[in-house]
């Protein structure tokens, strides 16, 4: 028997097919956005400040020591996206990115108008809660290692295919895994 910790990090997926796939092309777009956005702020990439151009970005909104404060989230950003994009440990991604959307709101965006801003980080957190709350469906890393942890192959795939999280949404067992 494993820990609810484990089950917390790598949780049992009750869904169905189609919500699979939607909970996969979820992932996939809003975990590219944060790699891309982290990415900015991390590196530069995609014409981003990078630390320095982040830091100093920060610090004239109050976000102060800027350049420390750019390498958390950026690397909350980044990392978090990473982990979504791959469905592992995806509650702990979305967390991540979510508590990046909450500072950037409320530090950067608020009191504004919704529309002058802080729409697209709103709708960005709520990406996040979303998975957050749903977990990462079939498809994901995390329900290949849920049914490894647990114990469980495929009853109905060969051995070879259950190796796949892909694998998963095309069996069903008794339990609705």
């Amino acid at each position: 028997m494993s820990s609810p910790l484990v089950h917390l990090a790598f949780p049992r997926s009750r869904t169905d097919r189609p919500t699979d796939v939607g909970l996969l092309v979820a992932r996939l777009v809003v975990g590219a956005v944060f790699i891309a956005h982290g990415g900015q702020k991390l590196f530069g990439l995609w014409g981003g400040g990078g630390i320095d151009g982040t830091g100093a970005m920060f610090a004239q909104s109050g976000l102060t020591p800027g350049e420390p404060l750019a390498v958390l989230a950026g690397a909350g950003e980044f990392f978090g996206g990473i982990l979504i994009v791959l469905g592992l440990m995806t509650r702990l991604g979305a967390f991540s990115v979510g508590t990046s959307m909450v500072v950037a709101i409320i530090a950067l965006y608020l009191p504004g108008p919704l529309l002058d801003g802080y729409e697209f980080p709103l709708t960005l957190l709520v990406a996040a809660v979303v998975l957050l709350l749903a977990g990462p469906g079939r498809l994901s890393l995390d329900a290949l290692v849920h049914d490894r942890i647990a114990g469980r192959t495929s009853d109905t795939a060969p051995s070879s295919a259950a190796a796949s999280p892909l694998s998963a949404a095309r069996t069903s067992t008794a339990d609705g895994d």
